[in-house]
């Protein structure tokens, strides 16, 4: 399963993340740096399994459980806000 980023909607990276751009209300969704890696690594064509892994290596004191968790959170809430598609 890869994602791809809803048409209508803006990605920016920033100092400490992302900033995404709903075109169609007008809403802002700010990211922190890790979820900037994990939607960046989803876009980039990872699989949400890959992208724990880079997740795991970017920040090593995570369990794999937490990387997993974090992951499929933000998938989940990427979804939820209709921000993102299947590619």
């Amino acid at each position: 399963m890869s994602l791809a980023l809803r048409h209508d909607v803006c990605a920016t990276d920033t100092e400490d993340g992302m900033v995404l751009l709903d075109e169609l209300t007008g809403r802002y969704w700010q990211l922190n740096s890790t979820a900037g890696l994990i939607l960046r690594t989803l876009l980039d064509g990872a699989t949400p399994q890959d992208t724990s892994r880079r997740l795991r290596a970017t920040y090593p004191q995570l369990t794999a459980e937490r990387a997993d968790s974090d992951t499929a959170a933000l998938i989940k809430t990427l979804r939820d806000a209709r921000l993102v598609v299947s590619a």
